[in-house]
């Protein structure tokens, strides 16, 4: 009788140690599944958060230049340059900054309530932006174009501005007037048209903490037009900060390369940093979940090797009267190892079998449940961050203002588990190595056999 029948016959006749094998097989079979099924899940989430928020790349100061010898002067750029850097193909959108004092004339006056001159008589924080859109402020909905339109990158040299509704009220005006600006020399000034109005929720009365003035009266003008009030406008235009949209968030070493081949030496004193914030918080519970499954998938993978190996030492103290016979018989040891690996083999494919048909569901109903729970709960420590008080930075009431939540980044709470046949095919290969690592421990009591000793001992 060739092994492949034995083997079949055997596992009819032992029916006991056959289902205990075959119950070892589902659990593993199952947890394998669901380790598989959570991990390809949550990653087609975090690609998916990658390519719906982007990547955001800033260019700013390198910290390490105030150490350096550098003074407080900060480095500037060109903006030809920055320029170059939003063309490369990786940059879905770009946009930089520049701010100086600007001071209202003509008689415009700024909005009831703020401090008391900050910045002296009139005196305001004009931001010069490339593409205001661009401002997280308003990409996060913080703030709301209430008419007009935002300035852009064809709007660079012009002289337009974006206005607070409070200081809009203020002077009585809308899109389309004139407001005279004076630079921080107060000698020369500007005509400016008024291209939109916008919302700051803030209260008048609560200073910007980086900049001092009432949120009401930050003024966002044309880089290229608010330049033209600085002294030195004639050396060109120079920026401080700048913010890369790119088109796929795995596009930031390629990106960073880009603008390194591209603007060499004029990176000297920056970094480029990836603001991949937004993506962290969106996708901090499917981490989570992703290392608990996975936990999970390697201890039940080594707990049910273990017990598998000790079911098949069983089996060859049992069997071993039907192998000394065999062996008398003249059957080769090698077939009777090749005997013990073909029953795991096929105990291990009706239970891949079965588990195939429940895994998927089983798994969606428990990863989502897990994911709620973590979901939730990162939801209640967004909504616990309080931002410091205003003038302060936070620091000194142990507030990290690095920690404020992204606006419009809520966690991930749901997941889509999908069972594909190369999902099954690594199951199978992972019990079919489970498998015969259990069938390779007794292999060696096996061949350790003696017929003679078997047959007239009866051990």
């Amino acid at each position: 009788m060739n092994f492949v029948k034995r083997a079949g016959l055997s596992l009819w006749a032992r029916k006991g140690r056959t289902m205990i094998t075959l119950a070892t097989f589902v659990v593993i079979s199952v947890m394998t599944l669901a380790g598989i099924l959570i991990n390809e899940a949550t990653a087609q989430a975090v690609r998916h958060a990658r390519h719906s928020v982007g990547a955001e790349v800033n260019l700013a100061m390198d910290p390490s230049q105030l150490h350096a010898g550098a003074g407080l002067q900060a480095p500037r750029i060109d903006a030809s340059t920055v320029d170059k850097l939003g063309h490369l193909p990786q940059v879905q959108k770009y946009t930089y900054a520049n701010w100086d004092r600007a001071v209202l004339r003509g008689g415009a006056q700024l909005a009831d309530g703020g401090p008391k001159d900050p910045m002296g008589p009139g005196g305001t924080v004009g931001m010069g932006v490339l593409d205001t859109s661009l401002l997280d402020a308003f990409r996060s909905g913080r703030f709301t174009l209430l008419s007009g339109r935002h300035l852009t990158a064809a709007d660079k040299d012009t002289k337009l501005l974006l206005i607070e509704e409070r200081l809009a009220r203020k002077n009585g005006l809308k899109v389309g007037d004139r407001i005279t600006l004076a630079g921080n020399d107060e000698k020369t000034t500007a005509d400016f048209s008024v291209a939109g109005i916008y919302r700051d929720p803030r209260p008048t009365a609560d200073p910007d903490p980086e900049y001092g003035i009432s949120p009401a009266d930050m003024l966002y003008g044309t880089v290229g037009g608010l330049a033209k009030l600085s002294s030195d406008h004639d050396a060109g235009l120079r920026v401080g900060t700048a913010t890369f949209l790119l088109q796929d968030a795995d596009a930031q070493g390629a990106f960073r390369d880009g603008a390194k081949r591209v603007a060499g030496a004029a990176l000297d004193g920056f970094t480029l940093d990836a603001n991949d914030k937004a993506v962290r918080q969106m996708t901090g519970p499917l981490k989570s979940i992703r290392s608990t499954a996975t936990l999970a998938m390697w201890m039940m993978g080594v707990a049910g090797a273990a017990v598998l190996a000790l079911l098949a030492q069983l089996a060859v103290r049992q069997r071993r009267k039907e192998h000394g016979v065999l062996l008398a018989m003249g059957e080769r040891k090698g077939m009777l190892i090749a005997q013990q690996a073909l029953e795991i083999v096929l105990v291990a494919a009706v239970a891949i079998g079965l588990s195939s048909l429940f895994a998927a569901r089983l798994t969606q109903s428990a990863g989502q449940a897990l994911l709620g729970r973590e979901a939730g709960a990162a939801e209640r420590k967004l909504d616990a961050w309080k931002p410091p008080a205003p003038g302060s930075t936070g620091l000194g009431e142990g507030i990290d203002p690095n920690d404020k939540p992204v606006e419009n980044a809520d966690p991930i709470d749901r997941i889509t588990v999908a069972l594909t046949p190369a999902d099954l095919a690594t199951v199978g290969a992972v019990g079919l190595g489970i498998g015969l690592l259990a069938t390779a421990v007794p292999a060696g009591a096996v061949l350790r056999l003696n017929p003679r000793v078997i047959l007239t001992k009866g051990k």
